[in-house]
Formats: structure tokens, C-alpha cells, sequence
């Protein structure tokens, strides 16, 4: 094609129109830039003003910094050229240009929307506020980010005339047959974005799950490892950890505590009455600890079972166990005051032999020999 042919309409513009066009697109880029200033001022003021809004303007005061001088000065140049009567080739490229330069700033917008919002989203979520970005975090961001920046490419290739349905059938296709060859890998992979973004859990948690127990070091993209209690390091699938119930002793707010004391079954009830009262006494002494309930919970023959329950405040083990051992050390002084036996009740096997009748008693040599012993139990309870 002529070059002379494409470049005829522009030859025909006037001067005049010319000069409104570029006064045109000097104005749209001083103002275009002076709205962005502006508005992001306006943000800043609203962020650091501590509202309730403050996170959305933070988040929209870090998207307009991501604002391009290239793309203002494009646009710019573009509203200068609507002022112009051109042909038909170059008002078809003005619009393809159109496209893309808003698509770009939209995609760069977006972009710097998603790294923003994903860093406050697991921010908040994180133990500490000035914790690393942990490897969930930017595997997420990075994928969303290709989405968002291919989903761009399709379309400008798209909006130029190219046919895309068989690029985006082959993507489709591969992504297929990519998928079945690591569908265990992607399993964990998933599991591992899962764990980011519910938070079951933390590294530095203590932890029970499938049978072990111990402290999370690092959750990874594929498995997590945990310190057991016994020192050794467990290493489990992230996939395989989400398929069992998992219980997080660390987010515990207070710790439940419900054991059984047992006294000889020959306490009078005159004693076991007082039990109860003493026990509640000894709970409601410690520092830190919510009386809940004390029972005699059964009277069988073997022993009373008096069923104890209280609350922890403070969930710490160690605490837990310190305040278990001071009411129990407790509890055996009261016993011993209120002359209450803690020992169970004891059992004593008596055999007395009979004589061997005489031989020559036909009925009695008719007897089978087991008959000849007589085994007696008797329950002898202390005094």
C-alpha cells in the first residue's frame, strides 16, 4: 500500500486544527494529572485521619500511585486527536489505541490493587504485625497477577483483529493435561493457599494432629513441619493435614479441667457430705481458676467417685498442671482431716477343705472328685 495513501488524510488537516488539537491534549493532561494529585491527597488526608474507612483509602491511595505518565500522556494525545476529522484507517487505530491504553492503566490499577489488598488481608491475619510475607502470600499474588496480566494480552490481541479461540483452547487443553500430571502436587499446593488464607493455625502453635503433637516450624508449599513433644521433626502433606481434625492448643482462652477423686466405699455419709464443700473451698482458693462443680457422682461397691470440674483462666500447661497438683495435694490433707480412706475396698479369698468321706459310703464314692473342696469369697471391708 502507498505510503502517500495513508498519510493523505493527515496532509489535509489545517494548521488551525492542528493547534487546537494539541491545545486539547495539553489540557486533558493537566487536568487528567491535577485529578489524580488531587485525589490521592484526598486519600492521604482520609487515611491518616484514622476513620472507618481508612483501609479502603489506603488501598485507593496505593492504586493511584500506580498511575502511569506515559499512559496520562497517551490519553492526552488521544482526546487532542477526537478534535480531528481523520480517515478511515487511522480513526480505526486511534480506537485500538484507545483500548489499549486504558487497558493498560486498568491492568496496572489492578495489579497494584491485588499486591496492596493481599498484604493487608495476611497482615491482619498474621501473628505480628511486622511478620514476612509468608510463601502462600506471594504464591497468590503471583498467580492472580498472571491471570490478570493474560486476561489483558487476550483481549488486546483480541480487540486488534486476531482470532484467540484457538490460542485459548490450546492454554485450556495444556492447563488440562499439566493439571492431571501434578494433581498431587496441586492437591498440596491448594491445601497450602488453604492454610494461608483460613489460618487453622501458625507457625510457633502447638498442635494435635493425626496422633502427633508438637509446635508448628514451617508451613510450606507442599508440607508442613512440626517439632513433636519428643524432639523429633514430623513432616506432613498439607493436603493429608487438612483431612483430619486438628486441634490448636495455643488459641485456647481457658483450659477445662474435670477429674474424679475416690474414697473407700465404707466413708459414712455423714463424711461424704463434707467432701464436697471442702473441695469447692480448695478450688475457689486458687489464684486464676473458676469453680465449676463437685458431685458425688457414684456409690458402687467397689468406691465413691466424687466428679470434680473447674476452669483454668489462664490456658498455659504449665499453670494447668501447677494448680491441678496444689488441689489435689489439697484434697488428700482434707480426706485425711475428715478421716475419709482413699484406699479401695479389699478383697479376701477364704478355700476351707472338708474331710474325704469314707470310702465305703457308695453315694458319697458316686461324687466327682471337684465336689471335695468348697471355695468361699467374703468381702471384708476396714473397720
Amino acid at each position: 500500500m502507498d505510503i502517500r495513501t495513508l498519510t493523505s488524510p493527515l496532509a489535509g488537516i489545517a494548521p488551525s486544527n492542528w493547534l487546537l488539537a494539541l491545545a486539547v491534549a495539553l489540557g486533558s493532561y493537566v487536568i487528567m494529572h491535577g485529578a489524580v494529585v488531587l485525589f490521592r491527597r484526598h486519600m492521604a488526608r482520609l487515611s491518616e485521619q484514622g476513620r472507618a474507612d481508612k483501609p479502603v483509602a489506603e488501598l485507593l491511595k496505593a492504586t493511584l500511585a500506580r498511575t502511569s505518565k506515559l499512559a496520562l500522556l497517551v490519553t492526552a494525545l488521544l482526546f487532542g486527536l477526537t478534535v480531528l476529522d481523520l480517515g478511515a484507517p487511522w480513526d480505526e487505530r486511534v480506537r485500538h489505541l484507545w483500548f489499549i491504553t486504558l487497558g493498560a492503566q486498568l491492568a496496572l490499577y489492578l495489579d497494584r490493587a491485588l499486591s496492596v489488598g493481599a498484604q493487608r488481608y495476611f497482615r491482619s491475619r498474621a501473628s505480628t504485625p511486622d511478620a514476612p510475607a509468608t510463601v502462600a502470600n506471594t504464591l497468590m499474588v503471583w498467580a492472580l497477577k498472571t491471570v490478570l496480566w493474560v486476561v489483558f494480552f487476550l483481549a488486546v490481541l483480541s480487540n486488534v483483529g486476531i482470532d484467540v479461540s484457538t490460542l485459548v483452547a490450546s492454554l485450556g487443553i495444556g492447563g488440562i493435561a499439566v493439571a492431571l500430571a501434578v494433581q498431587n502436587v496441586l492437591g498440596d499446593l491448594f491445601a497450602s493457599l488453604s492454610i494461608a488464607v483460613d489460618k487453622p493455625f501458625e507457625v510457633g502453635d502447638a498442635i494435635s494432629v493425626a496422633g502427633f503433637s508438637g509446635s508448628v516450624e514451617h508451613v510450606g508449599l507442599k508440607t508442613t513441619r512440626i517439632r513433636s513433644d519428643s524432639g523429633e521433626q514430623i513432616v506432613i502433606a498439607n493436603a493429608e493435614l487438612l483431612k483430619n481434625t486438628l486441634r490448636n492448643f495455643k488459641r485456647m482462652s481457658t483450659r477445662r479441667v474435670q477429674f474424679s477423686l475416690r474414697a473407700n466405699p465404707a466413708t459414712t455419709p455423714a463424711q461424704a457430705a463434707q467432701v464436697p464443700g471442702a473441695l469447692r473451698a480448695i478450688i475457689e482458693r486458687q489464684e486464676g481458676v473458676r469453680y465449676d462443680r463437685v458431685h458425688l457422682k457414684s456409690v458402687t461397691q467397689e468406691a465413691l467417685e466424687f466428679d470434680v470440674v473447674f476452669h483454668v483462666l489462664d490456658p498455659s500447661y504449665g499453670r494447668y498442671m501447677d494448680i491441678q497438683q496444689a488441689i489435689l495435694l489439697a484434697a488428700m490433707e482434707v480426706f485425711e482431716e475428715l478421716g475419709v480412706s482413699t484406699v479401695g475396698a479389699s478383697r479376701h479369698v477364704l478355700i476351707e477343705r472338708m474331710k474325704r468321706p469314707d470310702s465305703t459310703t457308695a453315694a458319697a464314692a458316686a461324687k466327682p472328685a471337684a465336689a471335695l473342696h468348697n471355695i468361699v469369697l467374703t468381702r471384708k471391708q476396714p473397720s
